[in-house]
């Protein structure tokens, strides 16, 4: 099972399943195949909701985002 940090602190943020993975994978853009980290604006966090993201996965974001509605997130696989 995935799991979601805070890049700035190494934050855990929660454990996301595979299908919560793939929806940040195809919403979001990637710098290459190794890229593992997203940068999370309130737009962003929209697109994410509108594409069926789980509650799990966007609780996880939101403890991410700071009063600007902005955040950098990393995922690590099991």
């Amino acid at each position: 099972m995935p799991t979601l940090y805070d890049k700035s602190n190494d934050r855990l943020l929660g454990r996301i399943s595979q299908a919560d993975l793939d929806v940040l994978i195809a919403q979001l853009e990637e710098e290459s195949s190794q890229d593992r980290d997203y940068y999370i604006d309130n737009d962003t966090f929209l697109r994410l909701t509108d594409a069926g993201a789980s509650s799990t996965l966007l609780d996880a974001i939101k403890m991410a985002l700071d009063l600007g509605g902005e955040a950098d997130i990393r995922w690590e696989a099991d």
